[in-house]
């Protein structure tokens, strides 16, 4: 196999393991909320929202993260110059920060499955939004690489943020209205 083939291998476990990312916190949404209907619904809701959780956690999410940095790992291996350029150490960075927002994906989801819920629904929709953040970081830094004026691309993330969590709030009180 070429570098080709494993540049590919790695974005396509990439993008699996975002989608995934994207539509646990989502699932966990949706499970928070369940807790306040009636029974037998939520009983229902609780054993259907637990089996897709578990099933995406342990067919895709886990599996494509592994994956991932696998393939990511063998690209350093050939070309490990990579590793003193600045914008692969802050991708790496980025990438840790990353699998710790996986892991406390999976907390979460212990926890729910566990009939514990420690957050809202709305503090789970931000949630949903940090993985968003994490892929826009990845891939300016990744496209732009050195071009990229650090000052400029961290306060633009910074304003990014804060325009997701701003979307995030006006959606829940339009919701809340309704």
């Amino acid at each position: 196999m070429t570098y080709l083939h494993f540049k590919a291998l790695h974005i396509i476990f990439v993008v699996s393991w975002f989608a995934g990312l994207f539509y646990m916190p989502r699932l966990f949404v949706y499970h928070t909320e369940a807790k306040d209907k009636p029974n037998p619904e939520r009983e229902i809701l609780f054993a259907q929202f637990t089996k897709m959780e578990k099933l995406l956690w342990n067919a895709i999410m886990t599996p494509a993260s592994w994956l991932a940095l696998l393939f990511g790992s063998i690209m350093l291996y050939i070309t490990p110059a990579w590793l003193e350029q600045g914008w692969m150490q802050l991708k790496l960075l980025f990438v840790l920060g990353l699998l710790g927002y996986h892991f406390f994906t999976g907390k979460i989801l212990k926890e729910l499955s566990q009939g514990k819920f420690r957050f809202s629904s709305s503090q789970l929709r931000l949630f949903n939004e940090v993985a968003t953040i994490f892929l826009f970081s990845i891939v300016f830094l990744v496209v732009l690489k050195n071009t990229v004026d650090w000052l400029w691309g961290v306060l633009g993330l910074i304003i990014f943020a804060v325009l997701i969590m701003t979307a995030v709030k006006i959606v829940k009180r339009v919701r809340d209205k309704n």
